[in-house]
């Protein structure tokens, strides 16, 4: 019979308690650390060390995120009770958000170069990589103002070239806006049954054009400093337009122009309404982050975990 010698065995793994603690350990107190740099300090596989920040501390590495400012605590209770009162005329009234018409103005370029996604290819094993030159945007550009409802867009115009978007320049924007609502909508537009909501620019919020809404009882809705995380033109409109024009390039600005409203005639209806509940659901993620910004992308898991605990209660 033929047996074999004791012995200790195969190589024992290190993925123990005593290496989870360390990792853990090093990780809170420097957390840019790289794996391997973890591995060397406790001798351990970088691979094990992988593995006990993933599984054993749940632990996953993302690089940061840019925000449009550094919000004061003034800023972010603003920004709370400015969409509070959003959500309370959403819940008290179905149709509020069919009633707003929204908009802004943001600068479009001719030659605009399109992203490292969108450079993306398939290659073979033995094909080179693709290059893409890396080169600033056009100087050709133009200024596009837009307003929207839930159903469609209202109002579009370029600013001329050469030509500022102050107060009276916009002044007039609000008086060209108002002559097509009452042609598309003229019930609304007699009973005055329709929010206006922009943003807080200096433009938008001048004296004269205060002085010209008052007179025709136009409701504006509050908009918050620092906000475009949630605006529908920044969260929606804007970038699937700019999106579609990616790579492409333009000869002068009348041929961009219309390559710009060629692409707003083919937003589907349905986006405009979706954009508008994004509105709300992100009104709602604002207030339960205390007015800190937030990621638009976790704002349904936060909605469904809001309604499970509302559910419970």
């Amino acid at each position: 019979m033929v047996e074999d010698d004791e012995r200790d065995g195969g190589a024992k793994s290190t993925r123990t308690e005593v290496n989870i603690a360390p990792v853990a350990d090093i990780v809170k107190n420097y957390r840019r650390i790289a794996s391997r740099m973890i591995a060397e300090s406790l001798n351990i596989p970088k691979a094990v060390v992988l593995r006990i920040l993933k599984e054993d501390s749940g632990k996953r590495k993302l690089c940061a995120r840019f925000v449009p400012h550094p919000l004061t605590p003034e800023q972010r209770e603003d920004r709370v009770t400015s969409f509070q009162d959003i959500i309370a005329m959403a819940d008290e009234d179905k149709i509020f958000f069919n009633k707003i018409t929204t908009g802004d103005e943001t600068w479009c370029f001719a030659c605009d170069p399109e992203t490292k996604r969108q450079s993306s290819q398939w290659v073979g094993d033995t094909s080179p990589r693709p290059k893409k030159l890396k080169f600033q945007r056009s100087r050709i550009k133009t200024i596009l103002i837009i307003f929207f409802d839930s159903q469609r867009v209202l109002h579009r115009e370029f600013v001329p070239e050469g030509k500022t978007v102050n107060a009276e320049f916009y002044k007039g924007v609000m008086d060209r806006l108002l002559k097509h609502i009452q042609r598309v909508r003229p019930t609304v537009f007699c009973s005055r049954d329709f929010f206006l909501l922009h943003d807080n620019a200096p433009a938008h919020k001048g004296a004269s054009v205060c002085q010209f809404l008052t007179p025709k009882n136009v409701t504006t809705l509050h908009h918050p400093s620092y906000s475009p995380d949630l605006s529908p033109p920044d969260c929606f409109l804007f970038p699937k337009l700019k999106m579609k024009l990616k790579g492409f390039y333009f000869a002068d600005v009348a041929e961009f122009q219309g390559a710009v409203s060629d692409e707003l005639k083919k937003v589907k209806k349905g986006k405009f309404s979706a954009a508008f509940q994004k509105l709300y659901d992100g009104a709602k993620a604002c207030t339960y982050a205390n007015g800190a910004y937030f990621e638009l992308k976790n704002t349904c898991v936060f909605l469904i975990c809001l309604r499970f605990l509302k559910n419970q209660s």
